[in-house]
């Protein structure tokens, strides 16, 4: 009886530690946190080299585009603190000067550098209802 409670807490204890290495091993591998541009520049030694999603806006005339490529240079905001970005890729149509966006990718000693289709632009609030919609003789 005895050996058969320590073949089946052995079995047990591989079984729990194997699965504990590959959710280490998966979980390691994909985490990005997701901050915003004032948080990231409050300890920027913190986060360099660590995946981020990072929040914020493009600042008005900043979006630069080198002549025949697809590389972008631009500086995103949040709460007065600016932080540059570097991108090389298609941006999506939303992508302009004081659009909101979401930026895959890592921060490092100049700026962010967004991975390949890191770039996420908030819809523009034109698909919002108009105010009158709903209201007697809006018809």
């Amino acid at each position: 009886m005895r050996a058969k409670s320590i073949k089946i807490a052995a079995t047990v204890f591989v079984i729990v530690g194997a699965l504990t290495g590959l959710m280490y091993t998966t979980l390691s591998e994909g985490t990005e946190y997701y901050k915003m541009v004032d948080e990231v520049i409050a300890d920027q030694a913190a986060w360099q080299g660590k995946k981020l999603q990072l929040h914020g806006y493009v600042v008005e005339r900043s979006i630069m585009r080198k002549p025949d490529t697809l590389e972008y240079r631009f500086q995103i905001q949040n709460n007065g603190k600016v932080l540059p970005v570097r991108y090389t890729g298609v941006v999506p149509d939303t992508f302009k000067d004081g659009s909101e966006v979401v930026l895959k990718g890592e921060l490092g000693p100049d700026g962010f550098a967004v991975a390949p289709n890191g770039v996420m632009a908030k819809c523009p609030s034109k698909y919002e209802p108009s105010k009158t919609a709903g209201l007697p003789g809006s018809q």
